[in-house]
C-alpha cells in the first residue's frame, strides 16, 4: 500500500477540529487582503504583489511547516529592507521592482533552504536581545517615517524614507497638504487602535479599510485622494523576466541579511506558540519550512515573506487549531482575487499607509528599551548602536554594524573576564568571593583564585599579572595557588605558554599552581600541547574543597 504523506503540522488532526479552523480562516482572511496590499505598498510594490505573497506561503507552509498555527505573510518589519535592496536597481519601475523582489525572495528562500540542509538554525545567536530591540524600534520608525506621505497625500520622490520626508516637508509648510488624505488616514489609525483598546473581536484594521473605502465612492472623494483601484483578477503567476546574473550577484548580500532576519523573528514566535502547547519546533525544520515559502513566493509574483506577529494572533485568539486556518485563509483570498477584485477600486492609499503605521507602533518596543537601560549599559549601547545604525546607515549596514560592536563587546569581555580570590565563609559550603564576603577567611599557606574566562591570546598574560598580583599581596607563607578553574573552557596554544611560563616563575619561587574544576576536555588538550610531564595527574582536583583537603593533609604530615 502507498504511504500517504501528511503535513507535519496536519499529523495527529481531529475532525472536530475543523470547525474552529474554518471560523479562524475566516476571520484571518479579513486582515490578510488589507494587510497583504498595505505591506506590499510599503515595500514599493504594486499592492497586488502582496496578495500573491499572502496566498502563496500560506499553502506551502501549510503544507511543509512545523508550527501547528504559524501564518506566513508580507511583513511591515520587511517592508524596508526590501526597499533598500530594489532601490539601486529598480530605477522606479514597477515590473522590474516586482521581478526584483520575486529573485530576492528566491535568494532568501534558497539560503535558508541550503541552511537547513547544513544545520545552521544556531546562527539566530548573531541577533542578541539588544540589536533585536535596537533595529526593531529602527524599523518601527523607519516604517512609519516611509508612510507619512502618503498619509498626507503628498506623492515625493526618493529611495530611503528620510529622503521622502525631507522632500515632503517643505510641500507640508507650503500647505500643500491633501486634508482630505489625512483627514482619512488619522481616520483610518482611530478605527484600527480602538477596537484593539476595547479588545473588539472585529479586526480594526478590516473596519476601516470598510469605512474608508465605503466613504471615498459614497462622498466621491476618489477625485481627491489617491486610491488603490481594482486589482487585476488572476492567480499568482512568474514575473521574473529580466533578471540578469548581475542582479543575482547585487541581491545577495542583502538576501543573507534579510534571511537571518526572517529566520529569527519567525522561530522566536513559532518557538513561543510550541511552548505554550508545552512542544518544541525544530529550527532546522523550520528554517527550511521558511525556505520553501520564500521561494515559492518568488516564483510566483510575490516577495521576501517572514512570521506575522499581528495575525497569528488573530488566528490564535479566533480559535485555530491546526495550519488548516492558513490554508483557507488562502482559498478566501484566492477567491476574492478571481471574483471580486474590484472591491479595492475606492480604497485609499492613505488607509494602508495607517494600516502600515499601526503595523509599525505594533513592532516598537519602548518597554523593552526601558528595561534594558536599566539592566545593562554595554548591551544598551549596543541596543543605541542598533537603533542609530538601521535609522541612519540603512536597515543592513546598521544590522551588521550592531553585531560587529555585539562581537566586539563579547570579545572585550573575554579580554577583561572577572576574577576574584576565594576565601572560607563560616558556616556556607563552598570558597566564595573575598569582594563580597569580606567576613571570610584565607587558608593559611593557600592562595586560591578564580578566573572568568576560556584562556586564549588575549588573555593568557592577564592572568598571569593577575595570580602574581594577588600573590604579591597575600601573607607571607603563600605555598600553593588553587585556580578554580571551572569557567576556563578553553585554551590555545598562546594562552598555554604563558601558563607554562607562570608556573615556571612560581616552582622557582617555591609556589605550586594546581587547577580545581578544570573541564576534561581542557585537561586533554594539555596533554595534546604536550604538557603532561609539567602538569601531572596530582596538579588536577574535582573541586576546590578537594584541593584544600589535600593541601591540609600534606601540611600535617
Amino acid at each position: 500500500m502507498r504511504r500517504v504523506l501528511v503535513p507535519p503540522a496536519l499529523r495527529g488532526y481531529k475532525l472536530e477540529w475543523l470547525r474552529h479552523d474554518l471560523v479562524a480562516g475566516a476571520a484571518l482572511f479579513a486582515i490578510l487582503v488589507p494587510a497583504g496590499m498595505a505591506y506590499a505598498q510599503a515595500a514599493g510594490l504594486p499592492p497586488v504583489t502582496g496578495l500573491y505573497a499572502t496566498v502563496v506561503p500560506l499553502l506551502v507552509y501549510a503544507a511543509v511547516g512545523p508550527s501547528r498555527v504559524l501564518v506566513l505573510g508580507p511583513d511591515s518589519a520587511l517592508a524596508p529592507m526590501i526597499v533598500a535592496a530594489l532601490a539601486p536597481l529598480a530605477a522606479h519601475n514597477d515590473q522590474r521592482s516586482v521581478a526584483l523582489a520575486g529573485l530576492l525572495a528566491v535568494l532568501i528562500g534558497g539560503i535558508m533552504l541550503l541552511g537547513s540542509v547544513l544545520r545552521l538554525g544556531i546562527v539566530t545567536g548573531l541577533l542578541s536581545k539588544p540589536i533585536r530591540l535596537g533595529y526593531l524600534n529602527g524599523i518601527a520608525l523607519l516604517v512609519a517615517v516611509s508612510q507619512l506621505p502618503t498619509l498626507l497625500g503628498i506623492s515625493v520622490e526618493g529611495n530611503s524614507p528620510w529622503e521622502k520626508l525631507f522632500a515632503a516637508a517643505p510641500r507640508v509648510f507650503a500647505g500643500e497638504t491633501n486634508v482630505t488624505a489625512l483627514l482619512l488616514g488619522l481616520g483610518s489609525l482611530a478605527l484600527i487602535w480602538i477596537p484593539r483598546w476595547l479588545k473588539w473581536k472585529v479586526p480594526g484594521v478590516l473596519i476601516a479599510v470598510a469605512v474608508s473605502a465605503i466613504a471615498v465612492a459614497l462622498l466621491g472623494l476618489h477625485d481627491r485622494v489617491k486610491v488603490t483601484g481594482a486589482l487585476p483578477q488572476g492567480l499568482p503567476a512568474p514575473a521574473l523576466g529580466g533578471i540578469g546574473w548581475g542582479d543575482v550577484l547585487a541581491l545577495l548580500p542583502a538576501a543573507a541579511g534579510i534571511a537571518l532576519i526572517v529566520f529569527v523573528d519567525t522561530g522566536t514566535l513559532s518557538q513561543s506558540l510550541a511552548a505554550a502547547e508545552g512542544g518544541r519546533v525544530s529550527g532546522n525544520h523550520e528554517m527550511g519550512a521558511l525556505g520553501a515559502a520564500n521561494a515559492a513566493s518568488g516564483l510566483l509574483g510575490g516577495f521576501p515573506v517572514s512570521a506575522s506577529t499581528s495575525r497569528t494572533p488573530v488566528a490564535v485568539q479566533a480559535g485555530a487549531k491546526s495550519q488548516v486556518t492558513g490554508a483557507i485563509g488562502a482559498v478566501l483570498v484566492l477567491a476574492f482575487m478571481l471574483l471580486a477584485p474590484g472591491i479595492t477600486e475606492f480604497l485609499p492609499a492613505t488607509t494602508l499607509a495607517a494600516v502600515v503605521i499601526a503595523a509599525a507602533a505594533g513592532i516598537a518596543d519602548p518597554a523593552g528599551v526601558r528595561r534594558l537601560i536599566g539592566m545593562s549599559t554595554s548591551e544598551s549601547l549596543v541596543m543605541l548602536a542598533a537603533f542609530l545604525g538601521v535609522t541612519i546607515l540603512g536597515v543592513l549596514p546598521g544590522i551588521a554594524v550592531a553585531i560587529g560592536l555585539a562581537i566586539l563587546d563579547f570579545i572585550r569581555r573575554a579580554w577583561d573576564p572577572y576574577r576574584a580570590e576565594l576565601v572560607d565563609v563560616p558556616g556556607v559550603p563552598g570558597y566564595h568571593d573575598v569582594s563580597r564576603h569580606p567576613e571570610g577567611e584565607r587558608i593559611p599557606g593557600l592562595l586560591i583564585l578564580r578566573f572568568d574566562a576560556p584562556l586564549f591570546f588575549g588573555n593568557g598574560a592577564l592572568l598571569g599579572s593577575f595570580v602574581l598580583k594577588e600573590l604579591d599581596q597575600a601573607p607571607d607563607g603563600t605555598e600553593r595557588v588553587v585556580l578554580a578553574a571551572e569557567p576556563v573552557t578553553g585554551i590555545d596554544t598562546t594562552a598555554l605558554d604563558e601558563l607554562v611560563q607562570l608556573d615556571e616563575w612560581l616552582d622557582r619561587h617555591g609556589v605550586d599552581l594546581v587547577f580545581a574544576e578544570l573541564k576534561g576536555p581542557v585537561k586533554d588538550r594539555l596533554l595534546k600541547y604536550g604538557v603532561g610531564a609539567r602538569f601531572t595527574p596530582e596538579h588536577f582536583f574535582p573541586t576546590v574543597s578537594a584541593a584544600v583537603r589535600a593541601f591540609q593533609r600534606e601540611e600535617e604530615e
